[in-house]
């Protein structure tokens, strides 16, 4: 289906919306699935196909008021032909595949104004006796759409975006590469968020495997045959990702000098790293290189007295053009040998907390979200409840 023409004309993307079955075959527009009452009285179900002119990314108004119907000719409930709508019956081939056995035809007052209302009116003529049979009918099942677009980024289309509006929104979050480095907790739940957003490539980062542990503070619920196989987690988790995005590409090996360069040519970086050395290597590859990145950092501490935990976590965003503020913001020191976080405690929300506010941060950056005060330095404390707004650069308003 073309996405670009459907969200190009807001009839397409009504009916798309609506829940249709719909397809765009060449110079047709198809809604499969309609149900209807056969003679005998039984349920079948068929398709609806019309003529849709196309001007670039534009379609006009319908020029016809009629339709074509693949099935036997539907009937009330009562199993009598539905004459109202009868034109013609032959078998007209229309296009690969699409057979037409009927030729209806409904014309109100004045035509068709869209296509939305002339599918939607017919559809609903011819499927209202089923449904009067069987209220679960509908010719509108709201069933997943297969992308078929050779360009798109995923699988299926992005109809929550189509469906709200915000289509051109979330285009501008159409980076061309994109690197996450650290598939732990919050590193997966990055993954989960922007392998929702139509960035063209996505490098995942990490030498590790993908241990039972791990499936304590990650998005999804792997099977025991999963982790007994214990997989690269880059291998793992793209392989869940590339079901719906198909620009995801693992690289099973830890960040070093010699593979800096997988970050070389990114348009953003998101580092999830518990290893100093390592952020003090990126750091310094990232900045010289000119690409803007975040990095992600969580404390937790154990309160023996009170037998509970107590901790924050951070998103530290850093660009070209500001990047200052990094080595007062986050430590490259090492890491304490009690450090409780290093010995993979279950903390599975405030690694995704952690990684919503990296990715919130991103597309602030991107332009998604307003950014009034554009902090670069963002952290929650879980005991207090507090969220600080850091290294801003617009004073408040008052």
């Amino acid at each position: 289906m073309s996405e670009k023409l459907i969200n190009h004309n807001p009839d397409l993307k009504k009916l798309r919306d609506s829940g249709a079955d719909m397809e765009i075959r060449g110079d047709f527009l198809i809604l499969h699935g309609v149900p209807y009452v056969t003679s005998q009285g039984t349920i079948a179900h068929a398709a609806l196909v019309t003529d849709l002119q196309q001007n670039g990314d534009t379609v006009p108004p319908p020029r016809s008021h009629q339709v074509w119907f693949t099935g036997d000719y539907p009937c009330d409930k009562n199993g009598n032909p539905i004459e109202a709508i009868r034109h013609s019956s032959n078998n007209q081939p229309l296009c690969d595949g699409i057979v037409a056995k009927h030729h209806f035809s409904c014309k109100p007052k004045g035509g068709y104004p869209d296509y939305y209302e002339k599918m939607t009116r017919y559809a609903d003529i011819i499927s209202h006796p089923a449904r009067a049979l069987d209220d679960r009918l509908t010719p509108y099942p709201h069933k997943p759409i297969r992308a078929t677009d050779e360009e798109s980024i995923f699988h299926y289309p992005d109809t929550a975006s189509s469906r709200y509006g915000i289509t051109g929104l979330s285009e501008k979050c159409s980076m061309n590469k994109v690197v996450i480095v650290g598939l732990g907790g919050t590193g997966s739940y990055i993954l989960d968020l922007i392998a929702k957003t139509p960035i063209r490539e996505i490098h995942l980062i990490d030498g590790d495997r993908f241990s039972q542990h791990n499936a304590f503070r990650a998005p999804g619920a792997p099977s025991l045959e999963e982790l007994e196989k214990m997989p690269p987690k880059v291998a793992y988790y793209a392989s869940r990702y590339g079901k719906m995005h198909r620009g995801i590409t693992p690289h099973a090996v830890y960040l070093d000098d010699e593979t800096l360069r997988l970050l070389d040519g990114a348009d953003f970086v998101f580092l999830c790293v518990d290893k100093p050395a390592v952020r003090k290597l990126a750091f310094a590859h990232l900045i010289a290189q000119g690409i803007p990145f975040i990095d992600t950092g969580m404390g937790l501490e154990y309160i023996e007295e009170d037998t509970c935990l107590i901790g924050d976590c951070r998103a530290t965003l850093c660009t070209p053009a500001q990047h200052d503020h990094l080595a007062r913001r986050v430590s490259t020191a090492d890491t304490a040998a009690d450090d409780i976080y290093d010995s993979n405690i279950q903390v599975a929300d405030m690694n995704m907390l952690n990684a919503a506010f990296a990715v919130m941060k991103w597309k602030k950056y991107c332009g998604f979200y307003q950014d009034i005060y554009k902090e670069h330095n963002t952290t929650y404390s879980i005991n207090s409840h507090h969220v600080t707004r850091d290294e801003t650069t617009l004073k408040a308003i008052k």
